[in-house]
């Protein structure tokens, strides 16, 4: 399954510029699967050609796999050798590791490049070696230069320094799969892993002298894998990152290097626990491991099967300004939904003098969801809900906007592969499909009609492994067409990334509410101030941060609205899995706190 970002965005550039010449460092052809997707984007790209392969030397640019040697022969050797008996632990961890996630789409799993890379020049160098690092001898970086290469892309080589780090134009660009201001070295992800760090980084760098610490052209954060599997937590930060490098060439295809280098993201003080991170030693996986397993191990024994149910609370008298707390959610009202069931996404309507809730109401037994509404009466009292949109499909985050008059929503509809906008015919429960703004796989969108444009909020969503990145677009009507926003993606930290309900002023602020997914998928909402938008530039801040009580069974919360004095939120607590797999009952009328 292909990457989506590459293919929605990033393959053709309408710049009458001469195509950008890259070339590659490589140790063989045998690259892993990431890379080599990136080598697919280029290729398939109208912009840019990979015109030279440097090759290691002492490493075979065979088309040959790898011959592995039998298990007993590996272990002997290794056994045998005393520097490396200290990793023996780290070595079976990662064979366990491999078997055990086999049916996962390992990105770091070797793929054979050679018929892509067929026909093209090859240029072979034995670096100068000193530990790990590797210099260029002077001959060899000066015929590297007569290519008049734009880019060195490394997938191959060790740490690269000295002269052969100006032999592109624009450098050597190099994948770094860890935050580097908290993690340089490696083993790639695992740290994070072991430190119990809720994020995982992953960036594109232009390589300079230090280890790790180079230019960093782009960088994701994304939610550390539960449990302790390696290529599990490998997923998002490798797969969710291979349109990084097509992305920075189509921008220096499209604006040239002057752009690309204005968005390089400033240099932070290292603030990791050690200096340069290595290979855990057998002391350090069995005391990171064993515990894992134990406690994972008892979850299976004595916990049943749980699922996070969710519900919707509401309260009266909001408060103009942004002021709720972790501790104000014990003053909404909770509704609970029927069993077989969950209520979640609230958006509240205000329509002919009266308030509305439309909402995701989720069929555990059937596995998707419709778009339901129901009104809050006069005395407090939440009305019968009612059918008002079914797709279909599945769908949710109903998005709810006036434009001038007439009230459309846009619904998530991931599984029809698409943005769709609907519109009212009759309130609430007639509506038509206006027009499909955006083809792809989008989810959350929010949108916003700011200084005589549309401005529209989303989230793509890598297919294998649910990675997300946010971006923006603009337009003069809502109906589109609709412009990518050059500062995109907006976005590529968990932390905020997907929508959390209404865009709106609050006090003279504009505020976004985004989902912090660090911890878990809706863990809480952060409240983004919009700081600065218009069609060259994009800038928020993040203002305040609502996570679930301590001690509390609410355990996430990931839409919060208001309308007028109604304030709506959703939560979920966990529970077992036979508790909510009920055919559905009537559901009352329930009277909310005031």
């Amino acid at each position: 399954m292909r990457a989506v970002l590459s293919d929605l965005f990033y393959l053709y550039s309408p710049a009458q510029t001469p195509a950008l010449r890259v070339g590659l460092l490589l140790d063989s052809y045998f690259l892993p699967a990431a890379f080599a997707e990136v080598i697919k984007d280029i290729q398939n790209s109208n912009f840019a050609r990979i015109t030279l392969l440097v090759f290691n030397e002492p490493a075979q640019s065979t088309t040959v796999a790898p011959v592995r040697r039998p298990l007993i022969v590996r272990l002997l050797r290794l056994l045998s050798n005393q520097s490396q008996r200290r990793y023996l632990a780290w070595n079976l961890y990662c064979k366990l590791d491999q078997k055990l996630a086999k049916n996962l789409p390992d990105p770091t799993a070797l793929v054979d490049c050679s018929g892509m890379l067929e026909g093209i020049h090859q240029l072979h160098v034995a670096p100068i070696t000193k530990g790990f690092v590797h210099r260029f001898p002077p001959e060899a970086v000066e015929t590297l230069k007569e290519y008049n290469l734009d880019v060195l892309l490394r997938f191959g080589f060790n740490i690269l320094r000295g002269d052969v780090l100006r032999a592109a134009r624009y450098g050597i660009w190099s994948f770094h799969h860890d935050d580097n201001d908290h993690y340089r070295g490696g083993p790639a992800c695992f740290w994070e892993m072991a430190e119990h760090n809720p994020l995982t980084g992953a960036m594109l760098q232009v390589l300079t002298e230090e280890l790790d610490a180079g230019r960093a052209l782009i960088k994701g954060l994304f939610a550390t894998a539960r449990g302790i599997s390696l290529t599990q937590n490998r997923l998002q930060p490798f797969w969710g990152t291979t349109h990084f490098v097509i992305q920075k060439l189509w921008e220096l295809h499209q604006h040239g290097w002057d752009f690309v280098e204005s968005r390089i993201l400033p240099a932070a003080p290292y603030k990791g626990k050690r200096k340069i991170y290595r290979t855990p030693t057998n002391y350090q996986i069995l005391r990171w491991f064993v515990p894992e397993l134990l406690i994972k191990s008892s979850r299976r024994l004595f916990h049943l099967p749980t699922v996070y149910h969710w519900r919707m609370g509401l309260r009266l008298n909001a408060s103009q300004h942004l002021s709720i707390t972790s501790e104000d959610l014990h003053n909404f009202h909770w509704i609970e939904s029927p069993p077989g069931y969950f209520y979640a996404d609230p958006f509240p309507v205000e329509h002919s003098g009266r308030q509305w809730i439309f909402f995701e109401s989720w069929n555990y037994n059937q596995k998707r969801a419709v778009i339901c509404c129901a009104e809050v009466l006069e005395d407090g009292r939440l009305g019968s809900p009612r059918l008002a949109l079914d797709t279909g499909k599945h769908a949710s985050y109903p998005y709810l906007f006036y434009d001038e008059d007439t009230l459309y929503m846009i619904p998530e509809t991931l599984e029809h592969k698409a943005i769709r906008l609907y519109r009212c015919i009759e309130f609430p429960d007639h509506w038509e499909l206006e027009k499909e703004l955006l083809q792809g796989p989008f989810v959350d969108t929010s949108v916003l009609r700011h200084n005589g444009l549309w401005w529209l909020f989303t989230t793509v969503q890598e297919p294998r492994t649910y990675a997300n990145i946010s971006y923006l677009f603009f337009s003069e009507a809502i109906t589109g067409p609709w412009r990518y926003h050059p500062e995109n993606p907006i976005s590529a930290d968990v932390r905020c990334i997907r929508g959390a309900g209404t865009i709106e002023y609050r006090n003279g602020q504009l505020i976004r509410p985004v989902q912090d997914c660090s911890i878990s998928y809706g863990y809480g909402i952060n409240f983004m101030e919009i700081l600065e938008i218009n069609t060259s530039r994009y800038r928020e801040q993040r203002i305040h941060f609502l996570q679930p009580p301590r001690h509390s069974e609410l355990l996430k919360i990931h839409t919060y609205n208001r309308s007028g004095c109604l304030e709506v939120i959703d939560g979920a607590t966990a529970r077992a899995e036979f508790s909510v797999m009920q055919k559905p009952k009537k559901q009352k009328s329930i009277k909310l706190n005031e």
